[in-house]
C-alpha cells in the first residue's frame, strides 16, 4: 500500500536541509530503485519553483510499504527528522486513484 508522509520544517531550514539533502535524496533514491516511490518533492515557502533563499516548509513523499508501522519507522529515520529540519512529519495511507 501506498503512504503519504508529510514532513513540516523548522523555521529557517535551508542550512539544515542543503547539509542533509544528499543522505535525504539517498533514502528516496533507493525507494526509486526498488519500485516503491510513486513521487517526493519540497513544499516551496514562497509561490516560485525556485524559492531562493525563502526555503521550504516541509515535504511530500508518496511511497509503498508493507504496512503503517513499517512507512512509520522509514519517516521516523528520515536524515531530514534527525537532523531536526523537520518539526514533525505525519504518516498515512494513501489510496492512489489517478493517473491509474
Amino acid at each position: 500500500m501506498f503512504y503519504a508522509i508529510t514532513g513540516r520544517d523548522v523555521a529557517d531550514s535551508l542550512a539544515l536541509r542543503l547539509a542533509n539533502r544528499p543522505a535525504h535524496l539517498a533514502r528516496l533514491n533507493q525507494l526509486q530503485a526498488e519500485g516503491r516511490l510513486l513521487l517526493a518533492g519540497p513544499f516551496p515557502a514562497i509561490d516560485s519553483p525556485d524559492p531562493g533563499p525563502a526555503g521550504f516548509s516541509g515535504s511530500l513523499i508518496v511511497a509503498e510499504f508493507a504496512d503503517l508501522a513499517a512507512a512509520q519507522a522509514w519517516a521516523d529515520a528520515d536524515p531530514y527528522l534527525v537532523a531536526g529540519v523537520y518539526e514533525n512529519v505525519d504518516v498515512r495511507p494513501f489510496k492512489r486513484v489517478l493517473p491509474a
